[in-house]
């Protein structure tokens, strides 16, 4: 296996092999659930100048299969996380977006509850240390 480089800066990589949801693979058109919300992510991004610097990265399988769609956010030196049971739509894409903003903005990579989104709640899979790091 081979890894292809991306920007190391803040940025979600959304899930492209994800299920529409457990008891469905795609759309009508065949698309999958993931591959959808990638392309949402990025047009909400794109429409938006808050969310300039969140750069959307795709690749497949993130192993959260039973939890479709699925996200990663991550950026240097701070905790990352995955996120998932999302419905591939505009409000949690913009929820996804608001919280990466949050996210971008505190030291470690930790966010206080009070400030979540509503839209990210119950969403959080994991929390990854950031490379080299753990906490005592």
């Amino acid at each position: 296996m081979s890894f292809k480089p991306v920007g190391s800066g803040l940025s979600i990589v959304a899930c492209n092999t994800c299920r529409l949801s457990p008891e469905q693979r795609g759309d009508g058109d065949g698309r999958g659930g993931g591959a959808l919300f990638g392309e949402l992510l990025r047009s909400v991004r794109d429409s938006d100048p808050r969310y300039r610097g969140i750069d959307i990265q795709a690749m497949p399988c993130l192993f959260a299969c039973g939890e479709p769609v699925a996200v990663h956010l991550r950026s240097p030196g701070k905790f990352s996380y995955v996120l998932g049971r999302f419905d591939p739509d505009e409000t949690a894409a913009r929820a996804i977006l608001d919280y990466a903003l949050l996210y971008a903005d505190s030291d470690a990579g930790s966010v206080r509850y009070a400030e979540w989104p509503q839209g990210v709640k119950g969403h959080f899979l994991t929390r990854s240390p950031p490379e080299g790091h753990i906490l005592p």
